[in-house]
């Protein structure tokens, strides 16, 4: 393994493919600032065109995942252009992992709320411990919920549920959150909370990183287009997979009972 520190905000660490990256702002539970979006912007981009980098982990660090937008900050965004500019960086950040066609796992501990929740719906896979606190906070401060996250929850969860959770005021930990959708994964003690998240990688990366990156992109254009739509849209990506090596080596690895060694083309 690996590791290095990214603009101090960001630690990453690179594993057979699989590149962690966690949120290093432990004094301010980890809250985004431009620095710690700027630092995961550059990291994901680099995962999104390197070869080597078949997967990627999302974690926080001293104990909790992301406390959403640096408070101490918010004082700079009074400014209408000002807010929408920082707004639109951080919205775009968060939307760049699920462009990105590798796996993206969350693994979640402590504290989530705002920005950090977002951050965490738009992940593939949500691996989460005991020990979460998933935090409905911005009516306490005169403010909603933003950079898709309403919008992905009642998508993920449906109106009804969504709206329990956003207007109920009731704080979920990590039970609470794996019954209600927002968690996929619970780990069995939190010093066990990375190694799940680890063997859930490896069970993603059984799959063509074609075929993987082909679904993941189905799925998010499914959510918002007509079911015809959407399956124009799948047959053509089944035509450009039955073109590719992946799937050749496949058929092949198929026939002669033998795992797949895919190579990405």
């Amino acid at each position: 393994m690996r590791s290095s520190v990214i603009e101090g905000a960001l630690r990453d660490e690179w594993d057979d493919g699989v590149l962690r990256l966690t949120l290093n702002r432990p004094e301010r539970r980890n809250a985004i600032d431009p620095e710690l979006r700027n630092a995961l912007a550059i990291a994901l981009d680099r995962a999104a065109t390197d070869q080597e980098i078949r997967a990627v982990v999302l974690c926080g660090a001293g104990g909790h995942f992301c406390a959403g937008g640096d408070l101490e900050r918010f004082s700079e965004l009074h400014d209408a252009g000002a807010y929408r500019h920082a707004s639109w960086a951080l919205t775009d950040l968060i939307e760049s992992i699920e462009r990105l066609e590798k796996p993206v796992i969350a693994a979640i501990d402590g504290a989530v709320t705002g920005a950090g929740l977002a951050l965490a719906l738009a992940c593939d896979w949500r691996v989460g411990t005991s020990e979460v606190r998933i935090l409905f906070r911005e009516g306490a401060v005169g403010l909603v919920l933003v950079h898709g996250g309403i919008t992905r929850m009642v998508k993920m969860l449906g109106l009804a549920r969504a709206r329990e959770l956003v207007l109920g005021g009731d704080e979920l930990d990590g039970e609470g959150a794996f019954r209600a959708g927002l968690l996929s994964e619970l780990a069995a003690t939190p010093d066990e909370l990375l190694s799940t998240a680890n063997r859930r990688v490896a069970r993603m990366l059984k799959r063509s990183p074609l075929s993987f990156g082909a679904a993941k992109r189905l799925l998010q254009l499914a959510a918002d287009v007509d079911l015809r739509s959407g399956m124009v849209a799948e047959s053509l990506a089944q035509t450009a997979l039955l073109q590719s090596e992946d799937h050749r080596e496949g058929l092949v690895a198929a026939r002669e009972r033998r795992p797949p060694r895919f190579a990405g083309r």
